[in-house]
């Protein structure tokens, strides 16, 4: 039949991607793995915004003791909080999830090479990485949440 299999570009779960970029980005139907695999990319592109931020944050030392205590004024309310728990998350999820990647890329993980039979369950993704990809995701949110609570003062 033409158009069917892996051929005619077929998406996971069985069926035809006729969405473009908007389907490739729906995670529905594929699992975790699409998941981990936006979460990798976004979290990648807020820690390259955080890192230009810093730059520019302290570099405003140079304007002297008060450009320097105006600037960190800006990281000393409810939002600079907020937004620095999210840059621990990101961090952490990045790292755990970046590990576990290059675990896998490296073979451990990854299961005993077999015939690929049609229909063919991928070795690659089995239970392990799936258990790292909810580690990653559990570590990163008790991150941001202690985070959160040394910078609201709650941990001393």
């Amino acid at each position: 039949m033409p158009g069917s299999g892996a051929a005619g570009g077929e998406g996971g779960a069985g069926r035809r991607n006729m969405g473009g970029i908007k389907g490739m980005a729906d995670p529905r139907g594929y699992g975790i793995e699409r998941v981990a695999y936006w979460l990798m990319r976004l979290s990648g592109l807020g820690l390259l915004a955080y890192f230009v931020a810093h730059i520019y944050e302290t570099s405003n030392i140079l304007r002297g003791r008060a450009g320097w205590d105006e600037m960190l004024a800006t990281t000393q309310t409810t939002e600079g909080h907020v937004l620095l728990a999210v840059v621990i998350g990101m961090c952490v999820f990045h790292t755990a999830n970046g590990v576990r990647l290059m675990l896998g890329h490296g073979g451990l993980g990854v299961g005993r090479p077999a015939r690929p039979d049609y229909p063919y369950a991928p070795l690659s993704q089995g239970a392990r990485h799936k258990i790292g990809i909810y580690s990653s995701i559990v570590l990163a949110a008790a991150a941001s949440m202690y985070g959160l609570a040394v910078m609201f003062g709650e941990v001393h």
